[in-house]
């Protein structure tokens, strides 16, 4: 069943979507998680006052990654995506999360309110060898990538940067990454296993639009030193990095970030009212 676009004070807690019934749950007991479960996809973004940005887009990768994974019907999907954007809260900050079961194969809602947000970032300079089993689709890997964030949590920082065995910087555990070389806006090349971020892919655009130079680098951390670096996602949305801790001696530098309050208020100014 669909929640009224007019409900009040909304529960957190996950609901279960069958076609018959629609969304039901949380129980009124309070909500506890499944233990266990993979997850096969998983999508989120940040929602402020029934405004999010560009939902359309998470809704296009979600879609496509149950696709690839064999995951239920398009008919199933589309109804599904109908019901769930029906049961969003109309008030308040939040960070919804849509699943799908590994195992199951079901179709859920995760209602959480919006943590803290930040507009820097610390970020952990020691790195970590990408762990992930499916670098390229959300969900799979989000237990192990949680792990990875709470080592850089006890490091003194709030995210955790991803890199390759050679030492290219990947992306954040939960973040995508860019960078600035002089008035030419880097970020690593697609061909890497890195995740088609949200984001992301709005930076790249507005930068081409309005005659930034976009291009594709191979860095190590080290080569970050000094530089305006951006940790990005569709909860956050832009925050530069303000400090590189844990990385040794000695410590990496943090540049300058100039450009990033006028990209991070364009940013937040796509957000729109939910249908």
């Amino acid at each position: 069943m669909t929640q009224p676009a007019t409900q009040a004070a909304p529960a957190e807690g996950l609901l279960t979507w069958t076609p018959r019934r629609g969304l039901t749950g949380p129980d009124t007991h309070g909500f506890v998680p499944a233990i266990g479960e993979r997850l096969a996809v998983a999508d989120s973004w940040l929602l402020r006052d029934g405004r999010v940005r560009t939902l359309g887009r998470h809704r296009e990768r979600f879609l496509r990654a149950c696709g690839d994974s064999g995951g239920p019907s398009l008919r199933q999907l589309i109804d599904f995506w109908r019901d769930m954007t029906d049961a969003l809260p109309r008030t308040g900050e939040w960070f919804p999360r849509v699943e799908l079961g590994a195992e199951s194969r079901e179709l859920r809602l995760l209602l959480r309110h919006a943590p803290t947000l930040g507009t820097g970032v610390r970020a952990w300079a020691a790195g970590q060898i990408d762990p992930r089993t499916v670098p390229r689709r959300k969900g799979p890997d989000l237990d192990i990538l949680a792990r990875v964030r709470h080592r850089a949590t006890t490091a003194g920082a709030d995210e955790a940067l991803l890199i390759a065995p050679s030492g290219v910087v990947l992306e954040g555990a939960t973040t995508s990454i860019l960078w600035w070389e002089d008035d030419t806006l880097c970020l690593p090349s697609p061909q890497l296993p890195v995740l088609a971020g949200v984001t992301s892919a709005l930076i790249q655009e507005r930068a081409q639009r309005t005659g930034v130079r976009v291009a594709h680098r191979e860095r190590t951390l080290a080569d970050l030193a000094g530089r305006e670096v951006w940790l990005v996602n569709a909860l956050h949305g832009i925050r530069p990095v303000t400090e590189w801790t844990g990385g040794g001696e000695p410590p990496l530098r943090a540049g300058p970030a100039p450009r990033a309050t006028e990209w991070r208020k364009w940013l937040e100014d796509l957000a729109e009212p939910l249908h």
